[in-house]
């Protein structure tokens, strides 16, 4: 089985794809492990790469600029044949999920033994100590990268004892045990035409340089984004200058500078505007802030479209079909204002649309209708609200366990959410004092979106008083009788604990079923409390955790 690594937790089936990739073995050698999660990369070779535009070109068909363009999207293929025509490869970087399997001390043990079983493994790789050995090794591998069959933009440097890496632990969306060192960026030089002001979907105006094109870091670029105008300013970029164009792997271009030479004629320095020039609604700056930020909210024609989209993203509310094209018609045609809007959508409305039939159409609004049962952190998400992202939407909701003490929480409250820190906090609170944000809010329920609010966990524990199992971190080994993985740890997390992958000094319980591996061996010799599944539930009835199948429900 193949699956993406999605939102970190879940991610898609892909084993349809992944199963075209020839560098992946179809069986192990000599292991009989009942869970393996192998983890790793999936990329193209150069010399692959040239191959697929050779049949492009032979065929009439457009030619790739880049092989990350080439792969980008194709293990997400509903249609096999298709990552059959690009061949992709693969290289493992680590392990996920194992049981029944003896687990090596150290990383590097961890690649050899992948190896040995004859998973596909970088043999770019070495142990070094100390900083002088990461230099020399960064050295070494910049001196190799053109000859390499694949293209790099730096190496990355890892802590190689495993019970280190797991004292170190996680951040939000990164490891602490692990770092990337960069080389520098390609750049190049062109010509600025113009400079245009872009509204982004949370209203930021950001200045973008109109270029000449230049091909620069595996691709054309005629957009550059200026960042901000205090950062235009200190640069000294005006327009008709001769700028450096930097791109690095799959960063946006930016303008780095400005080519040192006279100018022939006064060019004025670029100033923001004083109105959105999407909506004409004032501009406006926070006192301290660098960024210029329309004030029209979802009222902005610009805000609207990428609020919309980001509404309708697989992660928010997964609305297939809804796609940039067609936000365009429906916000350039009036169809659609608001987000609640999009659930008035009929057939025949969206038939009438350039590029839409009356198939594609029952399918977009079928796709409506299943997205109406969501998730309190998908919905969160799917808001848009500045500085909110997956992980931090998933903490309110977990916190709170409901929308309405997430709307009314005052500042101190989400201050005491795991990583919401005074500029998010104030973030929420600012979002959710908007009028028309509630507005939006309430609307969207009545149109019938809905999840399950405090997931097993009473509204007094959620509302008032600490989750009873917050703060506390629980490991799952083996295979439960009646609950599988997923309810387990639904269960666990509605009653505030986190569930963590591998077992530390932290953990405060392991929950373990038959031919639970090695996470049991080493709860026992670090003295953890192990449950079975009986004690789970015992435990959650006894902190008043309303389960599936009880009287009570």
């Amino acid at each position: 089985q193949a699956a993406t690594r999605g939102d970190g937790e879940t991610g898609e089936d892909v084993t349809h794809t992944v199963g075209t990739i020839a560098s992946i073995p179809r069986r192990l050698r000599g292991i009989a492990a009942p869970v393996l999660e192998v983890r790793g990369e999936v990329f193209m070779r150069r010399d692959d790469f040239e191959a697929l535009n050779e049949r492009q070109r032979a065929a009439g068909a457009k030619t790739f600029v880049n092989p990350r363009n080439a792969a980008a999207g194709i293990v997400r293929q509903l249609d096999a044949s298709v990552a059959r025509q690009r061949p992709l490869s693969f290289y493992a970087y680590g392990l996920g999920e194992v049981e029944g399997w003896p687990l090596p001390t150290s990383h590097h043990a961890t690649l050899d033994a992948l190896a040995a079983l004859g998973v596909p493994v970088s043999d770019e790789r070495a142990v070094v100590q100390g900083a002088a050995g990461l230099a020399a090794f960064h050295a070494r591998v910049a001196a190799l990268r053109d000859a390499l069959p694949f293209d790099i933009d730096g190496v990355v440097y890892k802590v190689d004892e495993l019970a280190l890496q797991q004292r170190l632990g996680f951040k939000s969306r990164e490891p602490r045990w692990a770092v990337a060192h960069k080389y520098p960026a390609q750049e190049q030089s062109t010509l600025l035409r113009d400079i245009e002001v872009q509204v982004g979907r949370t209203g930021k105006l950001t200045p973008v340089a109109k270029l000449e094109p230049v091909f620069v870091g595996g691709t054309t670029v005629s957009n550059a984004t200026l960042h901000n105008l205090f950062e235009l300013r200190r640069k000294g970029v005006r327009i008709g200058d001769t700028v450096i164009v930097r791109r690095a792997g799959d960063v946006i271009p930016e303008v780095v500078g400005v080519l040192p030479q006279p100018r022939r004629v006064y060019v004025p320095n670029f100033r923001m505007p004083t109105h959105c020039p999407a909506c004409g609604s004032d501009v406006v700056r926070g006192h301290g802030e660098t960024d210029h930020r329309c004030s029209g909210g979802l009222y902005c024609p610009a805000q609207r479209k990428q609020a919309l989209l980001h509404f309708a993203s697989r992660r928010a509310s997964d609305i297939e079909g809804l796609g940039e094209k067609l936000v365009d018609q429906l916000v350039e045609g009036g169809i659609v204002r608001t987000l609640p809007e999009l659930y008035k959508l009929g057939i025949a409305k969206l038939a009438a649309l350039e590029r839409m039939a009356d198939k594609s159409a029952a399918n977009l609004v079928a796709a409506l209708e299943r997205s109406k049962a969501t998730t309190l952190a998908r919905f969160l998400y799917a808001l848009g609200i500045r500085h909110v992202g997956e992980a931090t939407a998933k903490a309110l909701a977990q916190h709170f366990g409901n929308l309405d003490a997430v709307l009314d929480a005052p500042l101190q409250r989400l201050l005491e959410v795991a990583d919401v820190g005074p500029v998010v906090a104030q973030s929420i609170r600012s979002f959710f004092d908007q009028p028309h944000n509630r507005e939006v809010i309430e609307q969207l329920r009545a149109a019938g979106l809905h999840w399950a609010e405090h997931e097993g966990v009473p509204p007094s524990a959620s509302s008032s008083a600490p989750l009873p199992l917050a703060g506390q971190s629980w490991v799952l080994t083996g295979t439960l009788p009646h609950l599988t993985r997923d309810e387990a740890k639904a269960l666990i997390e509605a009653a505030g604990g986190k569930v963590a992958g591998s077992v530390s000094k932290k953990t405060h319980a392991v929950v373990a079923g038959s031919e639970a591996g090695s996470k049991l061996d080493k709860a026992q010799a670090l003295g953890i409390q192990v449950l079975d599944e009986a004690a789970l539930l015992a435990l959650l009835r006894q902190v008043g955790v309303a389960l599936p199948g009880d009287a009570s429900n």
